[in-house]
């Protein structure tokens, strides 16, 4: 039996690696705090996920079409920090030495190539490492979500199951209901005073933000009857910008599952990257485990999560 194909949020593992480990560099007083979390993470994905078909998944560029819905669309995040954007372009190279895939697509955010990459192979299952719980929206019985904690120890699968658990909503409700409460994240405004319970009771009433509109009259709540009914734009922009695209122009991956192959790791290569950052602690564990020289042996056939 195949072992599922597993997909990355790249940006969102790299700033969890940055913000792991702190005030850390080599003997050159380089930044090296994100490349040594980060090594260790692809260390784990190794040991712990081993798959044959797989890869990160890269934003590129600002997000051309939500940014035409919303000129303010994710205005509130902070520029990368200097120190993490100088050690970006080593983890991506940790990362091809690693044997993974990068995938890219400008104007477009990871989110969307990872739904579409998911939609486009059939039957096949998914893993997705990711924390956005947007993500949640592509979940069914075939992709599922691998959600890392705090720490980066250990992570949480979600399926179908799990996601009603999480939010009391179903994956294909996902979609309305972060359009009733907003994104904070996204800088996505909800419904003022609709927070998650209320959203959640108001879709298990109506099954969806269209079938709610028609029959606002319903709404036992004066309050938010009218907050409902005044805001039908907001939730239509709302959808339009947390739906994640499929449809991808000129999408360069498709068919996915012929570029998804991942190649053997390059110990020698990963070993050298970190001894030129003086990351013993990873060159030790590399050479307790395996040769830097010789291939590794072929991928396990079963994992734990998957």
């Amino acid at each position: 039996m195949d072992t599922p194909i597993l997909l990355v949020d790249a940006y969102s593992q790299i700033y969890r690696a940055y913000y792991a480990v702190r005030e850390l560099t080599d003997a050159q007083g380089r930044p090296s705090n994100a490349i040594f979390a980060f090594s260790r993470f692809l260390l784990k994905l190794d040991k712990e996920l081993p798959t044959e078909m797989g890869a990160f998944v890269a934003d590129k560029e600002k997000c051309a079409f939500r940014l035409e819905i919303a000129p303010d669309y994710k205005a509130n995040r902070a520029p990368m920090p200097d120190d993490l954007k100088a050690q970006t372009p080593v983890i991506f190279e940790l990362i091809d030495a690693f044997g993974w895939n990068n995938i890219e697509l400008p104007t477009f955010e990871a989110d969307d190539l990872i739904a579409a990459i998911a939609a486009d192979v059939g039957d096949r299952e998914f893993r997705v490492i990711t924390p956005d719980k947007d993500m949640s929206q592509i979940v069914d019985e075939r992709v599922k979500l691998l959600v890392p904690d705090r720490t980066g120890s250990s992570f949480e699968c979600r399926g179908p199951a799990e996601i009603v658990k999480k939010f009391d909503v179903a994956p294909e409700q996902i979609i309305d209901y972060l359009a009733l409460i907003g994104d904070t994240s996204d800088n996505v405004p909800g419904i003022a005073g609709v927070g998650p319970k209320t959203a959640a009771n108001l879709l298990k009433q109506f099954g969806s933000i269209t079938a709610m509109m028609e029959r606002t009259a319903e709404i036992k709540n004066d309050k938010l009857r009218e907050k409902i009914a005044e805001a039908g734009e907001l939730l239509q922009k709302n959808i339009r910008l947390i739906t994640l695209k499929t449809d991808l122009p000129e999408f360069p991956w498709r068919p996915s599952s012929e570029r998804l192959k991942r190649r053997a790791p390059d110990w020698k290569r990963i070993v050298e990257i970190a001894t030129d950052y003086n990351l013993r602690s990873v060159v030790r564990e590399i050479e307790d485990t395996r040769s830097a020289i010789v291939p590794p042996p072929p991928f396990k056939d079963q994992m734990e999560l998957f």
